[in-house]
């Protein structure tokens, strides 16, 4: 019997949304996107990273949604987005579906807090130049990302040149293969990929049955563009305050691009190392990324009170530092 493609109970079990909604994006493409959390709250906005879903937010959106509204939604051919036609794939689509989502979701005039993960946050750097997403945006969160050199700098592959780097995480990018289904060997897999070593089984198996759920064809387009990547000028034209968060130990995309990104951004807000994390920082500590964007919103965008033995994203780091 298959699995579901994200788990059903639990922290990591994607809560019911209060409205769900189709957006039309600039070509055409449809996108599957969702509300949560009390109408009129100031709002949350979050763009998920490759192979992943709605459903990978599920602990941020249970942190934040007694307080914020927050949207999220399905990147096209992720999750309930149907995929499109190879040209659909590239950085201009990404920055369109944002666009469409801000400007579909949020109310005439609201502004929002933005957060994206992995190419999340390549989709919040492409679109940084779009008039709507600087009539929109209060404030934004990169949060395990990079804007240039991803498969010369991934260390999935530790590889001692970055030629032989670039060649092996190519490859990896463009795969086609199936994953198969979400056995033991394909958690330890994903878990050496993508997480810290301190995963929990619940943790691994959320992420596990995430990416699984990704149609290889998908997985493949997405990676060439990720292998083609070049946002850096993106990065200096994201004229709003944006906070970076990483894991020390993400091998995806390493702490390099987090320190890079906190050093070119004309507005950074700070920039938050999260010990031993991997690459998956909203399902490894979704109490970090939720405190950021709740700090994004308190300073940038309205008051909004935290739930009540709730700790701030910095609060967590000096603890763990």
């Amino acid at each position: 019997m298959k699995r579901p493609a994200h788990l059903t109970r639990g922290r990591y079990a994607p809560p019911v949304p209060r409205r769900a909604l189709d957006v039309t994006s600039a070509d055409g493409s449809r996108l599957h996107a969702e509300l949560h959390g009390p109408e009129g709250a100031p709002t949350v906005v979050l763009a998920h990273g490759w192979t992943c879903s709605t459903a990978f937010w599920a602990p941020v959106v249970r942190e934040l949604a007694d307080t914020h509204q927050v949207v999220v939604y399905d990147q096209r051919g992720h999750g309930r987005s149907p995929a499109v036609p190879s040209a659909g794939h590239s950085t201009r689509a990404l920055a369109d579906d944002l666009v469409a989502v801000l400007e579909q979701t949020l109310a005439p005039g609201e502004r929002a807090v933005i957060g994206g993960h992995s190419m999340g946050g390549m989709t919040i750097m492409a679109a940084a130049e779009r008039p709507e997403l600087r009539a929109r945006v209060a404030a934004a969160l990169l949060c395990s990302t990079g804007s240039a050199d991803l498969a010369a700098e991934s260390r999935v592959f530790p590889l001692p040149t970055p030629g032989g780097r670039r060649l092996a995480h190519r490859l990896l990018l463009g795969s086609r293969a199936p994953l198969g289904p979400v056995s033991p060997p394909a958690k330890w897999a994903l878990r050496y990929a993508t997480m810290g070593a301190g995963s929990s089984a619940e943790q691994i198996e959320a992420c596990a049955r995430i990416v699984h759920a990704c149609p290889p064809g998908v997985r493949a387009r997405w990676g060439h563009v990720l292998y083609e990547l070049q946002l850096t000028r993106g990065v200096s034209r994201l004229e709003v305050p944006t906070a970076v968060l990483a894991g020390t130990a993400d091998r995806l995309t390493p702490l390099v691009h987090a320190r890079r990104l906190a050093s070119v951004l004309p507005q950074c807000a700070g920039l938050t190392e999260l010990p031993g994390l991997g690459h998956m920082t909203p399902i490894e500590d979704p109490d970090a990324v939720a405190g950021c964007l709740r700090e994004l919103v308190r300073d940038h965008l309205a008051t909004a009170p935290a739930p009540r033995g709730a700790r701030s994203a910095r609060q967590k780091k000096e603890k763990t530092a």
